[in-house]
């Protein structure tokens, strides 16, 4: 009965969409066979381009007036008018007017200004109209109503392997998993980890939880054993799935002292031994499909791990609404194609992966492609062999796209969308992308694991920014001294609101109320702006994560290890701009009057202790005082312009 009340609940949802149609008039082209149409509502009416205070102070934020005519079918147009759900599911971004509008939804005729973005209040919305979200249907019940939309579709897809599942597929290894779940004893509010590569029985997995009212919890398939064995213990998992190639790491990080931990049962995706092959839990008859009571406001689906500036790792709560919420959110702002081949590069453990490409494809009838770490001729074979048409990017990866000549011997001419996220990518380098690309469309995205996690994507092609808020988000920009709210062009602490917002930290009341203030929005430690336009700007971090290659680097871990050498009074260490990672943790040390060590020691030292991505790539130089204020807080800034 429960699962009826949210399929009842998500077809109202579909019902509330279909009366959101804006007005539009025909004007039919004699002879052509199409037709033009003049889209009216999201827009004013006003003709001035320039930016108009208005007479309760607000600013209608006007790039510039539209006027493009363009061609559709008759058929096309036939298609579309058959219902208005099919309509919006092909149209959901009504009001954009770049030439991503044209690109994405056909040839029309589109008249009006951008919606207003910067009120009286200094507050800024969304120039992307608001749409009602369901607030009463978890995760797992979208995914299936997908899956029965688009049934023998392919979903899922390893490569190389070739290992596929149709949507039909999914929704049956799905309820198999839940079911295989619950016979042994998981169930609400229990919590999962999983610690692999992306491959599609990850989705599976995920979803299985979501359907028994597990937390889904990730780690980084890159952690060394004391990094697993921390998570582990924070975050009270009580069953592990791996990655039969990193059994190694999990025996370690189980048995590692200092950090007890409640797991009872080890799962493997292949074979391990003393793991249980979780291709035994998929042979399940799916007859012990739990009946479970799920609040989606209020449960939690997912425990992603993000390191806070302490170098103390966050449990992230994200409830199954605001998961849902933000995927539509996305897709108001960026279109995935029904059908699509979709690129699966990105890590499923990591927010950007897990959300963005899984739920994103998932929500639209498209096929993702997974691969579990980037090489980078099976990364461009990938491209090619499977025409992959939407791909979604970190910096480093745009940057060897764009100018590595290994690029130019692959056939990725099916390349139509690109979305960059988890770090920013410069307007130089988007500029020598879509130069080598012509006809692609470029936009970036911006967010946090906190905001479940995407809050701006950049729907004009203004590169070099974070574009505009996804619609039902709203945000201020607040002076970092006084406190008090900055307006056009004024730099500022960028805060939101929005139903994609976090529960909070897991165990760590403090933390939240740091994060989220008692007025209720969520204060990114990022700062920026707006411009005159009403787009966003990041122009640097008020926290001290140093980012690389999307992966968070926690200073304080790495200035502990090095305040533990015997030769080194003091430590610092920030980010070193780099053009293809983003940041290169360096580290600004004071050696003790008769220490002898060099660079090269230091480095050593440091490199030996942690993962990969942490090591000091940036290098080290010495200095005789780290700079700090009359209370003791490391000015990392003048560290950073040295």
């Amino acid at each position: 009965m429960r699962c009826q009340h949210h399929i009842l609940s998500f077809q109202k949802f579909l019902h509330r969409h279909n009366s959101m149609l804006h007005n539009f008039n025909r004007t039919v082209t004699a002879g052509t066979g199409t037709s033009s149409y003049l889209f009216i509502s999201p827009f004013s009416t006003s003709t001035s381009s320039k930016n108009n205070f208005g007479n309760d102070g607000s600013l209608s934020c006007q790039r510039r007036r539209i006027s493009t005519t363009l061609s559709i079918s008759d058929q096309r147009i036939s298609e579309c008018l058959k219902n208005s759900s099919s309509f919006l599911k092909d149209s959901p971004n009504l009001n954009k007017y770049s030439p991503l509008f044209s690109r994405h939804y056909g040839t029309v005729q589109i008249e009006g200004e951008r919606r207003t973005v910067l009120l009286a209040d200094k507050t800024i919305r969304s120039p992307v109209p608001e749409h009602p979200i369901p607030d009463d249907v978890p995760f797992h019940q979208v995914v299936f109503e997908k899956c029965d939309e688009y049934k023998d579709r392919p979903a899922l897809s390893d490569y190389p392997s070739g290992k596929s599942y149709s949507y039909t597929e999914v929704k049956d290894k799905t309820i198999r998993l839940a079911s295989a779940l619950s016979r042994r004893g998981y169930k609400k509010g229990d919590i999962l980890l999983a610690f692999s590569t992306n491959h599609v029985d990850f989705t599976i997995l995920m979803l299985a939880c979501s359907c028994i009212g597990a937390w889904f919890c990730s780690a980084n398939p890159a952690f060394t054993p004391e990094d697993l064995a921390r998570q582990i213990h924070i975050s009270d998992s009580v069953a592990i799935f791996i990655h039969e190639a990193l059994a190694s790491v999990s025996d370690q990080a189980l048995n590692f002292k200092g950090f007890p931990h409640k797991i009872k049962n080890k799962f493997v995706f292949g074979e391990a031994s003393g793991y249980e092959p979780v291709k035994n839990l998929l042979e399940d008859d799916g007859k012990a499909f739990p009946d479970v009571s799920l609040n989606p406001t209020k449960d939690v689906l997912a425990l992603p791990y993000s390191s806070g500036t302490t170098g103390l790792p966050k449990g992230v709560m994200l409830s199954h609404y605001s998961v849902v919420a933000n995927v539509f959110q996305i897709l108001g702002s960026f279109k995935y194609e029904t059908g699509a081949n979709v690129l699966g590069l990105l890590p499923l453990y990591h927010i950007y992966g897990m959300v963005v490409v899984q739920g994103g494809a998932l929500f639209s009838g498209a096929h993702i492609h997974f691969l579990p770490k980037f090489e980078p001729e099976t990364f461009l074979t990938c491209m090619q062999d499977r025409k992959i048409e939407t791909a979604n990017l970190v910096p480093p990866l745009a940057l060897f796209m764009a100018k590595h000549p290994m690029v130019l011997q692959y056939d990725l001419s099916h390349l139509k969308d690109v979305v960059i996220g988890a770090a920013p990518l410069g307007k130089e380098v988007t500029n020598e992308f879509v130069e080598r690309f012509k006809g692609v469309v470029v936009q970036q995205g911006y967010g946090l694991t906190e905001m479940s996690p995407v809050t701006h994507i950049d729907i004009d092609e203004v590169y070099g920014s974070i574009g505009s808020l996804v619609y039902n988000t709203t945000a201020k920009i607040v002076d970092l001294e006084t406190g008090d709210m900055c307006g056009p062009n004024q730099q500022g602490e960028i805060c939101m609101k929005g139903p994609q917002m976090m529960l909070g930290y897991y165990k760590n009341e403090q933390a939240t109320k740091e994060m989220i203030k008692e007025d209720g929005w969520l204060y990114s430690g990022d700062i920026g702006y707006i411009d005159d336009n009403g787009i966003f700007y990041v122009s640097d971090r008020q926290k001290e994560l140093i980012k690389f290659k999307a992966n968070q680097v926690a200073p304080a871990e790495l200035e502990s290890i090095l305040l533990g050498h015997p030769g080194i009074v003091d430590a610092c260490v920030v980010g070193k701009p780099d053009e293809k990672a983003g940041e290169l943790p360096k580290a600004f040390v004071v050696k003790k009057a008769d220490s002898k060590i060099t660079e090269e020691d230091v480095v050593k030292y440091v490199n030996d202790q942690v993962t990969d991505f942490k090591k000091l790539r940036g290098g080290v130089e010495f200095i005789n005082e780290i700079p700090k204020n009359p209370s003791g807080k490391i000015l990392r800034r003048l560290l950073r312009d040295k």
